[in-house]
Formats: C-alpha cells, sequence, structure tokens
C-alpha cells in the first residue's frame, strides 16, 4: 500500500493531458507543441516520461514529428476534434451524458448564485464586454470564449473549490458542445440564456441566475439527445 508509486503511470496522464486538449480544440491541427524540456519543466515530469507520451500520441496519430531547423512535434492535420466529439458521444449512453449536464448543471448554478451575492456590477460588466465583441460567425472561437467567459462567470463567487470543479467540467463537456455550436440558431439561443444569467448576478438575484442556468444546461443537452438520435437513424 505504501510503495512508491514512482514515475509509472504518469507517461499516460500526460498523454491524456495533451491528446484531451487535441481533442478538444484546444491545440488545433498544425499547432507547434512545445520542447520536450518545457512540456517536462511546466508538467512536472522526467523528459522521458513526455518523450514515451509524444510516442502514443503519434501512434495515435494526433501528432506528428518532423526533423530539421523549423522541426519538433506538431498536432496532426487528421486530428478532428468534432469527429472525436461524436464518437464520444456516440460511445456514452444517453444516461451518461444526461447525468454529465446535472453534474455540470449544480456546479454552475451553485458558483452564479454565490456569484449573484458577491459579484460588483464592474466585473459583471467586463464578462458583458467580451461577450459583445464575440464574433458568433466563427465557431471553434465561439466555444473557446464561451468556456472561458462561464469559468469567469463562476470565478466571481471568490470560491475557487467551485471555479476548479467549473473548470474540470468545462473540460469534460465542452467538446460535445462543439457539436451543437455548428447551428447558427443554437448559439443565439446559448448567448441569449447566458445574458440573462449574467442580468439576473448583476442585479443579485441569485434565483433567477440558477434558473437561466439550469435552462441553458438543459437546452443544450436536449440537443445532444436530438443530436445522438439523428446520428442513430442515419
Amino acid at each position: 500500500m505504501f510503495t512508491s508509486i514512482g514515475d509509472e503511470g504518469r507517461a499516460e496522464l500526460v498523454e491524456k493531458r495533451l491528446a484531451d486538449a487535441i481533442n478538444g480544440g484546444l491545440l488545433p491541427a498544425g499547432d507547434r507543441l512545445p520542447t520536450e524540456a518545457d512540456l517536462a519543466r511546466t508538467m512536472g515530469v522526467a523528459p522521458v516520461t513526455v518523450r514515451e507520451a509524444l510516442l502514443a500520441l503519434r501512434a495515435r496519430g494526433l501528432v506528428v514529428t518532423r526533423r530539421g531547423r523549423h522541426g519538433g512535434s506538431f498536432v496532426s492535420e487528421s486530428a478532428d476534434p468534432l469527429a472525436f466529439a461524436r464518437d464520444s458521444l456516440l460511445a456514452s449512453s444517453r444516461l451518461a451524458v444526461r447525468d454529465l449536464g446535472a453534474h455540470y448543471a449544480a456546479i454552475t448554478m451553485g458558483g452564479v448564485r454565490l456569484a449573484a451575492r458577491r459579484a460588483a456590477s464592474s466585473e459583471v460588466a467586463t464578462i458583458r464586454g467580451h461577450l459583445a465583441r464575440l464574433d458568433a460567425g466563427d465557431a471553434a472561437l465561439w466555444r473557446q470564449t464561451m468556456d472561458d467567459l462561464q469559468i469567469e462567470l463562476v470565478a466571481l463567487s471568490q470560491s475557487a473549490r467551485l471555479t476548479r470543479d467549473q473548470m474540470r467540467l468545462q473540460a469534460e463537456l465542452s467538446p460535445l458542445l462543439r457539436l451543437i455550436d455548428v447551428d447558427e440558431g443554437v448559439r443565439a439561443r446559448q448567448r441569449e440564456l447566458f445574458e440573462r444569467v449574467l442580468d439576473a448576478v448583476d442585479t443579485g438575484d441569485e434565483d433567477a441566475a440558477g434558473a437561466a442556468t439550469e435552462r441553458m444546461v438543459t437546452e443544450a443537452v436536449d440537443a445532444l439527445d436530438d443530436l445522438r438520435a439523428r446520428a442513430e437513424r442515419a
């Protein structure tokens, strides 16, 4: 029970973290990864552990390595976050996706209700400004920005624990949300609901903030259900 764990399993953890970033669209196709030494330093592992993880990512077709002066490890051009998300959605049961949505809603609702008590209007105004400048026509940028804004909003709760949980769940749900983000109508509706959350937080109405958050998550999960049903009929 108390024997040293050592480095065993660390390569798999590094591989998973990088694979999640690629499949979640945080590392787009063609992006150059940091050097092995930089990855090892920032992730707190040995260079050989990073090398092992990159080898596994190359075998999965997610990373390619180029030699020469401008070489290094790059996200493969064939890496397709949407294809990965579709496969993940179809591989998950309807109950599992709804359970993820319920967990996400519970954490987010808790965060925004606290934010409604504690946030200053100037802090909410900053998030409004970022939302106003968001180009809704770019679906990839839309998801990345909406994820960031949702985390910023929960951070106004002044709860480090809730914010950490929000970040973890956002990373888990975000790849699936990209599937419905391709629909311009869905993006418009999600923006409308997020603005309702901001309005409620700004006026200190925690019940309205929680209700708008629950509606936003419910509609997103319903859209994923519809997408799954269409894919299964195809």
